[in-house]
C-alpha cells in the first residue's frame, strides 16, 4: 500500500480529491461462488478493498423478498440527495436517539419483508460470527442507552444523470456531531467502515463504481462533505484509478465504504435497482457492530 496523493484536477476548477490510495494487492474485489466470510474480515481489516459473493441470495428469496418490499405500506421515499424508495431507516444526519427510536418504529416491517426461513441478513451476520468466535469477537447490532441500531435497509434508487447514486463515500456521515455518543463513531475514527450490499433486483447496468481514494480531512472539508460523505463532484475524480464492479441479481458483496463509489443508473429505467443493505465494523478489537 501506498500514500501517493492525488493531483490538481486537468479541469482547472475544482481540485482532485487527495487522500490515501491503496496498491494493487489491496485495490481488488475478490470473487466467490460460495459465501466465506473470512474473505468479510479480510475487508474489515484492511487487506482488500472489497468481496462479491456471486449468486448468494437464490432466485426464489430475492424474489420473495422485493414483492413483499414493493407492496410494503411502510415503504417509504427518500428524497433528492439520494432518490428512491426504502424500508428500515437511515442514521444519516440525524441525532443518535431519533436513528434508534426510528429503528425500533420499523423493525416490524423489516421483519415481516424479510420473513422468518432465509433471511440473508442472519445468514451473512450468522456466518461472519461463526469465522470470529475463534478469535474471541462478538458480532451485534450498534446499540445506545438500551435501543439498537436497524439491521438492515432495503431501497430501490430511481436517480436519474449519470449515476443512480451519486459519487459519496460512508466515513464522512459516521462523524456526525449530532451522533457524537454513539459508538459508530469508533469504527470510523480508527477501523473501516464496511458497507453490506445485497441485490435483489437489478436490470442492464447497475454497477459499481469504485475510486481508490480514501479522502482526507482537508479534501472532505473544502467540498464540503465533512459531516454528508457526499456528493463528490465527478471533476474531482479526475485521474484517479477507478473500477466497475459488475452486480447481477443474488450477488452480495462488501467493500470499504470508505472510498468513493457510486451506483450506475441502469440502461432500462423501468427497471428497479433494489438492495438489502447495511454497514458495519469493528468498534473495538472485540466487537463488530452493525447499523443502516
Amino acid at each position: 500500500m501506498n500514500d501517493s496523493l492525488a493531483t490538481e484536477s486537468t479541469s482547472g476548477r475544482i481540485p482532485t480529491v487527495t487522500g490515501w490510495r491503496g496498491d494493487s494487492g489491496y485495490f481488488t474485489f475478490e470473487e466467490h461462488e460460495t459465501f466465506d466470510p473470512v474473505a468479510v474480515i479480510r475487508v474489515l481489516r484492511g487487506e482488500i478493498a472489497g468481496v462479491m459473493f456471486r449468486g448468494m441470495i437464490s432466485d426464489d428469496v430475492r424474489t420473495a423478498i422485493a414483492e413483499r418490499f414493493w407492496a410494503s405500506p411502510q415503504r417509504r421515499t427518500r428524497g433528492a440527495e439520494a432518490p428512491g424508495y426504502y424500508l428500515g431507516t437511515y442514521h444519516y444526519h440525524k441525532p443518535t436517539m431519533q436513528y434508534l427510536t426510528e429503528s425500533r418504529e420499523a423493525s416490524a416491517a423489516l421483519d415481516e419483508v424479510l420473513g422468518a426461513a432465509d433471511d440473508p441478513l442472519k445468514t451473512f451476520y450468522g456466518g461472519l460470527q461463526q469465522a470470529l468466535d475463534p478469535h474471541g469477537v462478538t458480532v451485534r447490532l450498534a446499540e445506545h442507552d438500551g435501543l439498537h441500531a436497524c439491521r438492515g435497509l432495503l431501497r430501490s434508487w430511481h436517480g436519474e444523470g449519470s449515476f443512480a447514486l451519486a459519487p459519496h463515500e460512508d466515513e464522512a456521515q459516521c462523524s456526525e456531531p449530532q451522533q457524537a455518543d454513539f459508538e459508530i463513531q469508533e469504527v470510523a475514527a480508527k477501523y473501516q467502515v464496511a458497507a453490506l450490499n445485497m441485490c435483489l433486483e437489478n436490470g442492464e447496468g447497475g454497477r459499481l463504481a469504485y475510486w481508490n481514494i480514501r479522502p482526507d480531512e482537508a479534501s472532505k472539508r473544502r467540498l464540503g462533505v465533512h459531516y454528508t460523505g457526499s456528493p463528490y463532484p465527478i471533476e474531482s475524480l479526475d485521474g484517479i484509478e477507478m473500477t466497475w464492479v459488475e452486480v447481477h441479481p443474488g450477488d452480495v458483496y462488501v467493500f470499504n465504504g470508505s472510498h468513493v463509489h457510486a451506483v450506475e443508473p441502469s440502461s432500462d429505467p423501468a427497471m428497479r435497482r433494489t438492495t438489502l443493505a447495511g454497514i458495519f465494523g469493528f468498534a473495538d478489537d472485540r466487537t463488530v457492530v452493525s447499523w443502516t
